[in-house]
């Protein structure tokens, strides 16, 4: 099992720098109102961000593996937030956007079931806690598709330590 490691360090008030193992890093940010300065996202946003960027990577990989021709690729993630403290997602919906013709709707759902249950880790951690839907729509110069989609979703390890 590997090791994750991350250090956040405060610029000023509620901005932050944060690297991650991986040596990169990145900013976040808080409104003014709580000493911030809005000149980057929100720690929830980042976890939006995250969830984004882990299926997308699941689903081109698969599509691109399965020769599947994806000339634009996109994923637009809605959470809804509670009002009261602590202020967590009581939903995400995560769209999938696919640009291209000769798309197999076949192929697309295949790949982002393999997301949702098996590949993207960010997904299993969040699944415990909050609900997340899973839709596409297929852009081509000819028609365009779309479907909701529902997925039964892998039980977590035992141990419940999840790889990434």
């Amino acid at each position: 099992m590997g090791l994750k490691t991350a250090t956040i360090v405060q610029v000023q008030g509620v901005t932050f720098i944060a690297k991650s193992s991986t040596e990169h890093w990145v900013v976040m940010d808080g409104p003014e109102g709580l000493q911030g300065s809005e000149a980057a996202p929100r720690p929830k946003d980042m976890l939006l961000f995250a969830l984004g960027g882990c299926t997308a990577s699941d689903v081109v990989s698969i599509l691109h593996k399965k020769r599947v021709p994806v000339g634009r690729f996109e994923v637009h993630l809605e959470a809804h937030v509670r009002e009261e403290h602590p202020q967590v997602f009581t939903d995400i919906a995560i769209e999938y956007v696919l640009y291209g013709d000769g798309l197999r709707i076949q192929d697309v759902e295949h790949a982002i079931e393999l997301s949702a249950t098996k590949y993207c880790s960010v997904s299993a951690m969040l699944k415990p806690a909050v609900p997340i839907t899973y839709s596409y729509r297929i852009e081509s110069l000819t028609e365009t598709f779309s479907k909701d989609l529902e997925f039964e979703h892998a039980e977590p390890p035992v141990s419940g330590v999840l790889a990434d």
